[in-house]
């Protein structure tokens, strides 16, 4: 029987304790197995430190270039942030720029190097690279992703081509809110593919949590992990455990959630009845 390799990674470490303590605990108590680290988090330096008090964890770089604060300073890359060195929230309006605008494109660059760089000084070593929103599967910040990947030899990354068939079964209503958006992350990931391929660069066949996006459930998890054929997979998740004393609001219940699918004994159970073999981007197999 083919033994279907599975990565399960939590997103945006750094980005808060919360989020920080969710990630740890997830990996330690539950199936986590990798992470993807956010440099221009406001908990940066404690997830580094976390990081490397866990030497099974993998530690990815997560790519801010919307909804998210610069490493670089306002006044070197202004036409991309704010005067608090913030980028646009709505990520088609900072595509569209980042597309269209030269002087948009070489600030851009810039600060994905100077991400990048951040990252290398870490000490950590780059398990992969993804990006916040998926935002790297815009052709211009592609290439750009793949300069610096040659550059720091990085050769893992998060190609976002989620299964549109598993989750319409699972919950068809969902699938047909994201078919739209479906079919064009579906051409972009084709070209992503063939262009890694080129670049000898390892990615998983699937990567499934986009559609689920902010309402991914214990039921929906379960549903799929039962239909998955692909050999190599990475599930993601948005875990967060909330501050005691804090009122929590959507989001932060649902980052909650999460944490607790990948905590869950019946998760667990279902992930070895299945035969997955939890892995990371640096064990998994190149095929």
């Amino acid at each position: 029987m083919r033994q279907i390799e599975m990565i399960i990674n939590g997103d945006d470490f750094g980005i808060s304790e919360e989020v920080n303590e969710a990630i740890i605990r997830a990996h330690r108590n539950g199936i986590l197995t990798s992470c993807s680290l956010m440099v221009t988090g406001d908990s940066f330096d404690q997830a580094v430190r976390l990081a490397k008090e866990n030497e099974n964890l993998a530690v990815g770089l997560h790519l801010v270039t919307v909804q998210g604060r610069a490493v670089l300073a306002p006044s070197d890359i202004p036409s991309i942030v704010d005067e608090n060195g913030y980028f646009s929230d709505d990520p088609t309006v900072a595509g569209v720029k980042y597309f269209f605008l030269e002087r948009a494109r070489r600030d851009l660059e810039q600060e994905i190097g100077a991400q990048f760089a951040k990252f290398a000084a870490t000490g950590l070593h780059f398990s992969h690279v993804d990006s916040h929103l998926h935002m790297h599967i815009n052709p211009t910040i592609f290439s750009m992703v793949l300069g610096y990947c040659r550059r720091y030899s990085v050769n893992r990354m998060r190609v976002p081509n989620d299964d549109f068939g598993i989750v319409f079964r699972v919950d068809w209503a969902t699938a047909l809110k994201n078919a739209p958006t479906a079919l064009i992350f579906n051409f972009l990931c084709r070209y992503m593919r063939k262009r890694l391929q080129q670049e000898e660069i390892i990615f998983t066949e699937r990567v499934y949590g986009h559609f689920f996006t902010g309402r991914i459930s214990e039921s929906a998890v379960l549903g799929m992990l039962a239909q998955i054929r692909a050999a190599t997979n990475e599930f993601y998740f948005h875990p967060a455990i909330p501050r005691e004393g804090r009122l929590p609001n959507g989001k932060l219940i649902q980052c909650k959630r999460e944490f607790d699918i990948m905590v869950s004994p019946e998760v667990q159970k279902r992930i070895f009845e299945l035969g997955f073999k939890l892995t990371t981007y640096p064990a998994l197999s190149s095929r």
